[in-house]
């Protein structure tokens, strides 16, 4: 479903004539196959979070080839919402976004709301949501037109357990329909949730 092969970023730090090049990946590996769920963990400035950022195409790499197949869904750490918009009126505009037909996006939102549980803040406005329910927010966006790949950084950050809980039912048949789930964090308590572990260290993959 999705396959990485050699990536490398490096970027520049500082103001001239002092400026300097930091890698911060080095020649990654990464693989993705057909329902499989995938941790990826690793230090802060470990790369984590750019190597997501290439993997949906939102940065480019240096060097090395990304390949996909399938719809992708995204949930990066910080929420990309709208303040003004209600959690009704983010679904409705991702799901033109995606083309789906209205029938599909209202069923979609519904599961949605039934599986992270947040159905009674349909109605209300981004910038009246406590932090979790946002994330939750957030998660609903990528998970909206059934990606076959879904790209998760730090997606739980915020979650009380009970949502936690929800979360994992979620991903769970997610890979039981055959859909591939990829989970950046910086640590992980439940390693038997995931098939397998990747870490990352100063920009490599290292075995674990």
């Amino acid at each position: 479903m999705l396959e990485a092969t050699g990536i490398e970023k490096t970027y520049r730090r500082g103001v001239w004539p002092a400026r300097h090049r930091t890698s911060v990946l080095r020649g990654v590996d990464l693989t993705l196959a057909a329902g499989e769920v995938v941790g990826i963990v690793g230090e802060n400035g470990s790369g984590k979070s750019t190597l997501m950022k290439i993997l949906v195409g939102a940065l480019a790499a240096d060097a090395g080839t990304v390949m996909r197949i399938g719809r992708l869904g995204y949930c990066p750490q910080e929420s990309v919402v709208y303040e003004r918009l209600t959690c009704d009126e983010h679904l409705e505009l991702f799901g033109r976004a995606y083309a789906m037909t209205r029938e599909a996006e209202l069923s979609s939102r519904r599961e949605i709301y039934a599986a992270l549980g947040f159905e009674r803040y349909a109605g209300t406005r981004a910038d009246q949501l406590s932090g979790g329910t946002l994330a939750k927010l957030n998660l609903g966006l990528a998970l909206l037109a059934d990606p076959d790949v879904l790209l998760l950084d730090e997606p739980y950050a915020g979650f009380d357990f009970d949502t936690y809980l929800k979360f994992w039912d979620l991903v769970a048949r997610r890979r039981q329909a055959g859909r591939s789930v990829l989970i950046i964090s910086h640590f992980v308590t439940d390693q038997e949730r995931f098939d397998r572990i990747v870490e990352l260290r100063d920009g490599r993959v290292v075995p674990r």
